[in-house]
C-alpha cells in the first residue's frame, strides 16, 4: 500500500506542475497576444484567436479526406485522383452502379457511340506518328499519351529515375523540363525531349546565350529526340523565377551550366526572341545544329496574335515551321507561381486547342507542324477530348506525380512533400521507392492509351487519331448538348464528312 500511495502522490504532483506549465503557457500566449501589432484577431481575443490559424490550415486536410464530394476538389478531385490510383496497379478499372459524375455540367464531353462499331478484330492500335520531317534525324513517337516537362530540382531525384524507367517501360517520351538534362533522366533509356527555357539552362554558355557546342553535346545523346523552346506555360505565362544560390550546388550548377552557389534568373522570356521571325529563325538554328526536331511550347490568350506567324510560315515556306506546338492551358500547374497568374492569366485548353488547331490547318500545315495538348488532361476522358479537338499527341505532369504517389498535399514549394516528389529531403524522398513507382509510371501511361482507344472503338474508329470533332458533344447550360464540330467547326476536311 506504500507504494501505490507514493505512486498516487507522484501522480498529483505530475497533475499539479501539469496543470500549472498549462496555466503559465496560456499567461505567456496572452501576453504575446494582446502586445503583438500584427494580428487583429489574436490582439483583441488573446490564445483563443490562435485556433483560427490552427483550423484554417486544419481545414484543407479535413475537406479533402472528410468533407468534399468525390467530384468537389479542386484542382484535381477524388474521382480523378482515385481513378489514376487505380490505373497504377495494372489492374481493371471498372465501376459498378453507375457514374457518380454529373453529367448536367456546361461544357461536359460527351462521346458520341457509333450504331454499329467495329468488331474486336478491327480494334487497331495507335499507329507511330513521325514529328520533323524536315529534320535530319526526324522522330517516329510511339505515343498519343507522354509525361510533360518537370525539372530535376522541381523535382527529386528519385522521382525523376522512376519517370525515365516508366517511360521507358511504357514506350513513351518524357520531358526534362527546362532544368537540363540530369543523369537521373538518362536512368530508363527513354525517350527524352530536351526543354529550353528562358535561361537556356545545359546549353548556355558562360553568359547565358544559346551555346552551339552545348547543344550539339546534347544532340549527342541517343535518348535526345526532340528539342522544345519553352517560351510559356500555363501555370505562370510571361513570368520568370530565381533559382537561389543556396541551391545551386555542384551538381545542379554542372547541370544547368551555371556558377557555383550564385543566384541563377530565368527571365520572363528568351531575350533573343523579340518576334515570329527570330523565333522561326532560332528554331531552325538550334534544328540544323542538332539535327532533330524542334518545336515550341507556349499559353495563347488569343488565336488571333499568332495568325502573323502562320503567315510568315506560308511566306518562308513550310521548311521554316516548328515541328510540332505544344499548348498548355492556363490551369497548368507548377511548383509555385504567383495567384493572380495561377488563376486568371492563359486561355483554357478547352479554348486555346482548337483555336490552335483551327489556326494550323487554315494554313495547310497538318501534316508538316504536330499539336501536343497540355493543362490538366489526367484522365482517359480529357486525352480523348484533346484527340477529338485535333491534338496529335497529348502530355500530362500532374497525372504522372498522381502516379508517383502525389496526394495533392499542395506542398510542392516547400520542400516538405510528404511523398518524397518535390522535396529535396532525403527522410522525405526514402518513401519514394524507384522499384515499385517506375512500375505504377508504365502502368498508368498504358491504362490512359487502353481506354482512349476503348474510347476510340466505341465512337466507331478503330484508332484514337480517327476520332474527330464530331464524335463529341458538350453539355451545354440547358443541360442538352451539342455537337463539338457544330459549335466550332473544323478546317480539316475530313472532318466535316
Amino acid at each position: 500500500m506504500g507504494i501505490l500511495t507514493q505512486f498516487l502522490e507522484f501522480l498529483a504532483l505530475l497533475f499539479v506542475f501539469a496543470i500549472g506549465a498549462v496555466v503559465l503557457a496560456i499567461g505567456v500566449f496572452y501576453v504575446l497576444d494582446r502586445t503583438q501589432p500584427g494580428d487583429a484577431i489574436r490582439r483583441n481575443y488573446p490564445v483563443i484567436g490562435r485556433f483560427r490559424g490552427l483550423f484554417t490550415k486544419l481545414g484543407e486536410f479535413f475537406r479533402q479526406y472528410f468533407f468534399a464530394m468525390d467530384r468537389e476538389e479542386m484542382p484535381f478531385n477524388r474521382a480523378q485522383r482515385d481513378w489514376v490510383s487505380h490505373a497504377t496497379k495494372g489492374a481493371g478499372n471498372t465501376i459498378a452502379f453507375g457514374s457518380t459524375r454529373n453529367l448536367g455540367v456546361p461544357g461536359t464531353p460527351i462521346f458520341v457511340p457509333a450504331v454499329f462499331p467495329p468488331l474486336d478484330d478491327q480494334f487497331a492500335i495507335t499507329a507511330p506518328m513521325q514529328i520533323g520531317p524536315t529534320a535530319a534525324i526526324p522522330y517516329m513517337a510511339k505515343s498519343i499519351f507522354n509525361i510533360s516537362g518537370m525539372s530535376y530540382g522541381a523535382i527529386s531525384r528519385p522521382a525523376v529515375e522512376a519517370l525515365s524507367r516508366g517511360a521507358a517501360k511504357a514506350g513513351i517520351w518524357l520531358n526534362t523540363g527546362e532544368g537540363g538534362l540530369s543523369p537521373f533522366h538518362l536512368v530508363g533509356n527513354c525517350d527524352l525531349v530536351y526543354q529550353i527555357g528562358t535561361a537556356k539552362y545545359g546549353v548556355r554558355d558562360v553568359l547565358g546565350n544559346l551555346s552551339d557546342a552545348r547543344l550539339r553535346e546534347v544532340s549527342d545523346n541517343p535518348c535526345i529526340k526532340m528539342f522544345e523552346l519553352k517560351l510559356a506555360q500555363g501555370a505562370k505565362p510571361g513570368k520568370g523565377g530565381i533559382l537561389p544560390g543556396e541551391k545551386v550546388n555542384k551538381e545542379i550548377a554542372a547541370i544547368r551550366g551555371i556558377e557555383l552557389g550564385k543566384d541563377s534568373i530565368s527571365p520572363n522570356r528568351h531575350a533573343d526572341i523579340n518576334d515570329y521571325g527570330e523565333l522561326l529563325d532560332v528554331i531552325g538554328h538550334i534544328r540544323q545544329v542538332t539535327g532533330r526536331p524542334v518545336g515550341f511550347k507556349t499559353v495563347i490568350g488569343s488565336s488571333e496574335a499568332w495568325e502573323p506567324l502562320f503567315e510568315m510560315i506560308i511566306a518562308r515556306g513550310p521548311d521554316c515551321a516548328p515541328d510540332f506546338i505544344a499548348i498548355d492551358g492556363g490551369e497548368g500547374g507548377t511548383g509555385a507561381a504567383p495567384m493572380p497568374l495561377m488563376d486568371l492569366v492563359g486561355m483554357p485548353i478547352r479554348d486555346a486547342l482548337p483555336r490552335m488547331v483551327d489556326l494550323r490547318d487554315r494554313y495547310g500545315l497538318k501534316d508538316r507542324i504536330r499539336m501536343i495538348a497540355a493543362g490538366k488532361l489526367i484522365n482517359p476522358g480529357d486525352v480523348a477530348w484533346a484527340i477529338c479537338a485535333g491534338a496529335d499527341f497529348v502530355a500530362s505532369a500532374r497525372g504522372f506525380m498522381f502516379s508517383l504517389g502525389c496526394i495533392q498535399a499542395l506542398k510542392c514549394n516547400r520542400n516538405t512533400c510528404p511523398t518524397g516528389i518535390t522535396t529535396h529531403d532525403p527522410h522525405l524522398q526514402r518513401g519514394l521507392v524507384v522499384e515499385d513507382k517506375y512500375l505504377k509510371v508504365a502502368n498508368y501511361a498504358k491504362s490512359v492509351i487502353k481506354e482512349v482507344e476503348t474510347i476510340a472503338h466505341s465512337v466507331g474508329v478503330a484508332e484514337p487519331r480517327l476520332m474527330r470533332r464530331r464524335h463529341v458533344r458538350l453539355v451545354q447550360a440547358d443541360g442538352t448538348s451539342i455537337a463539338f464540330n457544330k459549335i466550332r467547326p473544323s478546317y480539316n476536311p475530313d472532318a466535316v464528312l
